[in-house]
């Protein structure tokens, strides 16, 4: 049995049975079988698999193997996962198979499955960060975040939440889903205007995730082929990003300065929009093209805001690996609850 404590997540009731806890993404699935700290102490993950989503028959099918390879004996489960709950169906275009929160309850059949979106659970994750693992992008290098934090982040699809911390008056910190990822994309230039005019030809909503994302940069790659008049090379996304690094693409360079800068640009949006006083930037990719996006425009259209932009310059911006993350906020969701009742 491996065992490895998640420190500072606060803990539930020592009667408490281990739980499961998933963060389900559009590309993978990371589970793990947690077990409370007592006394409010640490929890500690006895298990964990990370699984490709697409390689299953569903959700439920992940889960079920998991229990099986692992003997994992657990009653609830609490699963972040990218989407919007409506009723009993959760909405989300980028995931493999489609989710019924009844079906998989059923399926599974254990005591109690909660969904929750996935970055309110990196949100909820946002206190338990190591510092040390971060990468300051821009604006001062300060102590980790104390106030409103945001946590966005591009991969398969395009997320961000907002982590409150607790009042002044008591209470727990909490968490502000949103859907960010399919808020209309605002174009900050004459190539981006062109890029979103062909991608209007094949959609009449353009979005954030299209463009911020894993699909979209091979959106952006495709449309700037297009305008330079030369054949697509590949449609995979990691293909595009690594010919942008190797500079063996000049489309694919020019795809993945448009993503960093726009990235910048929403990002800095949003900042205003919440009021955040800090930010993480997590996801897929970031991480991945680490060392461009330092480079690129991302810092300038990020303050790029106008009157506002010595406002923006006090606002931090952290590059995370998204890693176990998604895990430790699902089961912090899930034991502020368990305290909660």
């Amino acid at each position: 049995m491996v065992q490895s404590a998640i420190a500072a997540v606060p803990g539930a009731s020592p009667r408490e049975r281990p739980f499961i806890a998933a963060d389900v993404g559009g590309t993978h699935a990371r589970i793990a079988l947690m077990q409370p700290g007592l006394g409010g102490g640490a929890a500690a993950m006895l298990h964990y698999r990370q699984y490709v989503c697409a390689e299953h028959a569903s959700l439920a099918a992940i889960v079920r193997d998991f229990v099986q390879q692992t003997g994992a004996d657990a009653e609830r489960a609490a699963i972040a996962i990218a989407g919007v709950l409506n009723g009993d169906d959760l909405v989300n275009s980028n995931l493999p198979w489609r989710v019924s929160l009844s079906q998989l309850r059923q399926a599974l059949g254990l005591e109690e499955v909660a969904l929750i979106n996935d970055f309110e659970a990196m949100a909820r994750a946002t206190p338990y960060i190591d510092p040390a693992a971060a990468t300051l992008v821009v604006g001062p290098a300060s102590a980790m975040p104390t106030g409103p934090t945001l946590v966005i982040g591009p991969g398969t699809g395009l997320g961000a939440a907002l982590w409150l911390p607790p009042s002044s008056r008591g209470g727990r910190a909490s968490v502000m889903p949103t859907e960010a990822g399919h808020a209309a994309l605002a174009p900050g230039n004459e190539r981006e205007l062109e890029i979103v005019r062909r991608l209007l030809q094949r959609w009449p909503h353009i979005d954030n995730e299209r463009v911020l994302s894993g699909p979209g940069l091979a959106n952006a790659y495709r449309c700037l082929c297009e305008m330079a008049g030369v054949a697509p090379r590949t449609s995979d996304p990691a293909a595009i990003a690594l010919a942008a690094q190797d500079g063996s693409d000049a489309q694919a360079r020019e795809a993945l300065e448009v993503f960093c800068a726009l990235l910048g640009s929403v990002v800095g949006d949003l900042v205003l929009t919440f009021g955040a006083q800090a930010v993480y930037l997590a996801g897929g990719i970031p991480a991945h093209i680490q060392a461009f996006l330092l480079r690129s425009d991302f810092a300038e259209r990020f303050l790029n805001k106008g009157v506002l932009r010595s406002v923006l310059a006090q606002v931090p911006v952290w590059l995370i690996e998204h890693g176990r993350y998604g895990l430790i906020g699902a089961a912090a969701w899930h034991m502020d609850r368990q305290i909660a009742e």
